[in-house]
């Protein structure tokens, strides 16, 4: 009788552990789901408006909100600045990112990665306030004196700083990736002949690609969903950027600048929540393009 209590207890225990993994694992899906269901519930009054239309709002530049006679709700100009910045920021980050996994993985000695890594770890600890003030003081007057830019809160600026936003992310994922990689490639690359390099352009790189992938897609999260400093650090215009000193504004910053100012359940304040489902689709085609290349990757 006792065995058979012990035996229903431990059945029992295991059945709940199961059960709050399976919570845990749905978790995310459930509060990502709850939140593109509030996000789209508060947009989509607006998407039967008479003042709303589907194709400006995609199309357009013209962001007059609250003009009296001629509301215009474009976001094109946003949409161009927040890929332009976001662009620039990856184009910064992936390669400096990647380089920086890769030494701190094979080449880096022990007491020396452990120092780098805290530094990365404080790097990535800075608030985005502070980022935002860096580029709104320091960098500006940078840029202004370096490239004699009319004004320095452009998109360069917003670039550099998601750049150094996003690169503790990339480092940190990375190497996780390349030190997941079984010690046994390693053995086997220099047992036939392999120099360091070629060991990790021909052997590690390639069995780390997931991880890497997983990497930079985090580091363009990190840069897209960015709010304060790149509200800071682009000088807030609608337009599209013809250039790397000219200002922009991106999506997240007019969510923020304008939020604070609409009443509740106005149009405008709808249009924002619109602007909060494009970027969930913005995000879901990146994830999307990035499934796709994995799945393309690991077929050959």
């Amino acid at each position: 009788m006792t065995a058979f209590r012990r035996s229903w207890r431990s059945l029992l225990a295991e059945r709940v552990i199961e059960t709050l993994i399976y919570l845990c694992g749905i978790s995310a899906v459930i509060l990502v789901g709850g939140i593109f269901f509030f996000v789209f519930r508060e947009a989509a009054p607006v998407f039967t408006s008479e003042h709303f239309s589907l194709r400006e709002f995609l199309f357009s530049v013209e962001w007059y909100p609250t003009s009296v006679t001629d509301i215009r709700y474009g976001v094109l100009a946003m949409v161009v600045g927040t890929l332009a910045v976001t662009a620039l920021a990856m184009a910064v980050a992936v390669p400096l990112g990647i380089g920086g996994a890769i030494y701190l993985s094979e080449f880096c000695g022990p007491g020396l990665r452990e120092s780098l890594k805290i530094v990365i770890e404080l790097l990535a600890a800075i608030p985005s306030v502070v980022w935002g003030f860096i580029g709104l003081t320091v960098m500006n007057d940078l840029l202004i004196t370096l490239f004699d830019a009319a004004v320095g809160l452009n998109v360069l600026n917003a670039g550099i700083l998601l750049a150094l936003m996003s690169l503790p992310i990339i480092v940190s994922i990375g190497e996780d990736a390349l030190k997941a990689v079984p010690d046994s490639y390693r053995e086997a690359g220099l047992a036939l002949g392999a120099t360091r390099w070629q060991l990790v352009y021909r052997v590690l790189l390639p069995a780390a690609r997931n991880g890497l992938l997983a990497a930079v897609l985090l580091g363009v999260g990190r840069a897209v969903g960015e709010t304060m400093a790149v509200l800071m650090a682009t000088g807030h215009a609608v337009q599209i950027p013809t250039g790397l000193l000219d200002p922009v504004r991106t999506l997240t910053a007019n969510i923020a600048s304008e939020m604070g100012e609409v009443s509740k359940g106005s149009e405008h304040y709808r249009v924002l929540f619109a602007i909060g489902v494009l970027l969930f689709a913005i995000t879901f085609l990146v994830n999307l393009t990035a499934d796709l290349v994995v799945r393309g990757t690991r077929r050959r």
